[in-house]
């Protein structure tokens, strides 16, 4: 999910990096990695019928350092090859592989060795199939969307965001050694919603991916074109949003949440069309993210009230 799995999911202000810990931590780009295992841990906790007994509370923890190792790894590995791209770029020129603070075999093997332990971790303390697809979901993002569609397609967001939407489904395998229905309508909720939420934040860093030379929709197809994508993946995401309920996977909880931050976000990609402003792109990125973090915690809370 810089996206999606696979897109940005915040911004950050420049700063320095007052040492090396602090360099090779921000090359995990934290906040992204936080709500990437928040949305796993939902999935965890959905997939455990009741209250989580002290083994699997053990079991979610070990997971999430798994999860959050590899996922680390990923970003290190998107800073490493996006570096003279994140130099042109007034979000990410602070990062220290931008800035030439960390020299590039330092960045790789940094991240071969955040991937090497978290992936031992899932295989040897979790199953086998939550690690091979936690490292799926790093290639997919570190490479297929980093290398390949990045920079080949403006389309790259849609495509990618498959990786950001993996985080629930690790969850739930990690605690269910499988992938069920359930688990996919999670990962359906969180591909319809990266692209509206990633191309929200380009609208008004247009500036800075035109500088880049990357083929962001609204670089390549414009601020309009771009708005009306925002608006009709907002209608198509609020119909998604409702699933959960229509397959009785929760209750009126968290219907009326649904409802509620579904039409808020539809609000603003609708004054977002009318009426363009950078002001409003940053404010219908940020509610974005209120939205899923809230649409999850939703679910959260109906899960054990119903049960």
């Amino acid at each position: 999910m810089e996206q999606r799995l696979s897109a940005p999911m915040t911004e950050l202000a420049a700063t320095p990096m007052p040492n090396r810990f602090a360099q090779f931590y921000a090359l995990t780009k934290p906040k992204v990695v936080q709500l990437i295992v928040f949305c796993a841990l939902i999935g965890m906790v959905l997939a455990v019928p009741g209250v989580p007994t002290g083994a699997e509370l053990l079991r979610m923890a070990v997971a999430c350092v798994g999860i959050w190792l590899v996922a680390g790894a990923a970003a290190a590995f998107n800073c490493l090859v996006e570096q003279s791209i994140d130099a042109r770029m007034k979000r990410t020129a602070w990062r220290p592989t931008a800035r030439g603070e960390l020299s590039n075999l330092q960045t790789l093997m940094f991240s071969a060795g955040l991937c090497i332990a978290g992936s031992a971790i899932l295989i040897v303390w979790i199953n086998a199939i939550t690690m091979w697809l936690t490292f799926a979901t790093f290639v997919g993002y570190a490479v297929i969307y980093t290398v390949i569609l990045k920079p080949l397609t403006p389309q790259n967001i849609v495509i990618g965001g498959a990786s950001g939407a993996m985080p629930p489904v690790l969850g739930w395998s990690a605690m269910t050694g499988d992938v069920s229905p359930q688990a996919l309508l999670l990962f359906l909720i969180i591909f319809l919603w990266t692209p509206p939420h990633f191309w929200a934040l380009a609208l008004y860093r247009v500036e800075d991916y035109r500088k880049s030379g990357l083929p962001m929709l609204p670089v390549t197809h414009g601020n309009y074109y771009t708005r009306v994508q925002v608006l009709l993946y907002t209608v198509v995401l609020f119909a998604a949003g409702l699933l959960p309920f229509i397959i009785q996977m929760s209750s009126w909880i968290y219907l009326v949440a649904a409802v509620v931050l579904g039409a808020g976000f539809f609000g603003y990609a609708f004054a977002l069309w009318r009426n363009y402003s950078d002001a409003l792109a940053r404010k219908t990125f940020r509610f974005s993210l209120v939205y899923l973090s809230l649409l999850f915690v939703a679910l959260l809370v109906d899960h054990y009230v119903s049960w």
